[in-house]
């Protein structure tokens, strides 16, 4: 199964599927729908794609890929803390919502309509993405950053993030840049300073 491939045509395609599936979710997006949003007839989306299922593997592959993608980037170009290295992954994942929002939002909420194979095939990246954030948390917790078990502390990071699709504006005054140092100061506040520090301001 090869659900994403290197044609314009298709990209483009793939995209516009993405923005009907959000508009109206994937059970409810017929193929007729979908040709029509494309601007093509129905029987035409057949030579780019073999049925909807590949249709939505598509869009979530290539969703799942983009924030691989930024996450991967965002480690490399930040400091060496762990501190830093938990803003970087925040700051990528909100920054999905400005570069990639509808496939973001689709393999968020749509995942459970991929069949096994696609699910099979797609299952390496969305553990690749989820094993960054585990080191990362992982990281935090040895420097004492945050508190808690490691699983529950990635779940609640994670969803606390992915909720922001419901709320977030990207239009809005707040950029992601902001969201993160927001999340990290509440799950990792500053270490405060000593009774003996204070006295000396």
């Amino acid at each position: 199964m090869n659900a994403v491939n290197e044609s314009p045509r298709r990209k483009e395609l793939t995209r516009l599927a993405a923005q009907l599936f959000v508009q109206e979710g994937f059970d409810r997006t017929t193929v007729r729908m979908l040709a029509q949003e494309m601007g093509i007839k129905s029987g035409s989306l057949f030579h780019h794609f073999r049925d909807k299922q590949e249709i939505l593997a598509a869009v979530i592959e290539e969703g799942t890929q983009n924030a691989l993608s930024l996450a991967r980037q965002a480690l490399e170009n930040c400091g060496d803390s762990a501190r830093e290295r938990l803003h970087a992954m925040a700051r990528a994942h909100l920054e999905t919502l400005l570069t990639d929002r509808n496939a973001h939002v689709v393999a968020l909420y749509e995942w459970r309509r991929l069949d096994a194979a696609a699910r099979d095939h797609l299952s390496h990246l969305r553990d690749a993405y989820e094993t960054l954030w585990e080191q990362v948390i992982d990281e935090a917790l040895e420097a004492g950053l945050v508190h808690g078990d490691r699983f529950l502390v990635s779940r609640f990071v994670m969803g606390a993030l992915n909720w922001t699709v419901r709320w977030y504006d990207p239009e809005g005054a707040r950029k992601p840049e902001d969201l993160a140092h927001e999340l990290v100061a509440m799950i990792a506040p500053a270490t405060q300073r000593t009774a003996a520090e204070s006295t000396k301001v």
